[in-house]
């Protein structure tokens, strides 16, 4: 992987995650039955799309890599480091216990990501991954804040 890098922060993690929900959502909503299982598949593979990146960290300018080697998240790493979120959105249709579900594992990746010194959530550590934003990619997206 080409370019300086660093650790993404939390809020550009946030906005990325958020707007992967976001094409969750609409799939699920726009195609009636095959729309809830073409948003499973997406939320788990997203994060090995694009060299690395799924829609939003694309959009955003952030890259999922292995922690150990820096090379880009592979499918296999993506459906690990999102099985989490793939159970709750499973589960998410049955009253209380689905949503429960989704707040707690939702709290818990935010205090263990807060936690770590290496910007790791749960998912990252499972599957031994990191997000990193690239130098060139960080100041794209500060040129495309400043110019709106």
């Amino acid at each position: 992987m080409s370019g300086d890098v660093k650790r993404a922060s939390l809020l550009l993690r946030a906005i990325a995650k958020t707007l992967d929900f976001i094409i969750i959502a609409a799939a699920a909503e726009v195609i009636p039955r095959a729309g809830f299982f073409a948003g499973l598949a997406y939320l788990l593979i997203g994060d090995g799309l694009f060299d690395g990146r799924s829609f939003g960290k694309k959009i955003i300018g952030l890259r999922v890599v292995s922690a150990d080697a820096d090379k880009p998240c592979s499918f296999r790493d993506s459906i690990l480091r999102n099985s989490i979120f793939g159970l709750g959105y499973l589960l998410y249709k049955i009253p209380w216990f689905g949503w429960v579900f989704i707040v707690i594992a939702m709290v818990l990746e935010f205090i263990i990501l807060l936690g770590s010194k290496n910007g790791m959530r749960l998912g990252d550590e499972i599957a031994k991954t990191r997000v990193v934003a690239t130098t060139t990619d960080t100041e794209t997206l500060t040129g495309r804040l400043n110019a709106s």
